[in-house]
């Protein structure tokens, strides 16, 4: 039986892949668990409340909210459906 055909060598090649790619898989698997995880440490926690705080400062810079409107009295309200106009 010189030759088994062609058959049976990809079947071979294909077999190797596969288990190639299992290895690879187990691999990054047992990499991810090693590695410490993003959401756990104190200092992103920190990072964000900082972050968050920026961004606030920001939005209320654009809408020129903050200091100058000190006093909410002087904001004219709408009357609600309850109310009538005196």
């Amino acid at each position: 039986m010189p030759g088994r055909g062609r058959s049976s060598f990809t079947k071979r090649q294909k077999e190797h892949t596969r288990q190639q790619k299992q290895r690879d898989k187990a691999e990054r698997r047992t990499q991810r668990k090693t590695e410490e995880p993003v959401g756990t440490s104190s200092d992103s926690s920190e990072l964000d409340l900082d972050e968050l705080q920026r961004h606030a400062a920001e939005q209320a810079a654009l809408f020129q909210m903050g200091e100058d409107d000190g006093d909410i009295s002087s904001i004219p309200r709408e009357p609600s459906r309850g109310e009538t106009e005196s």
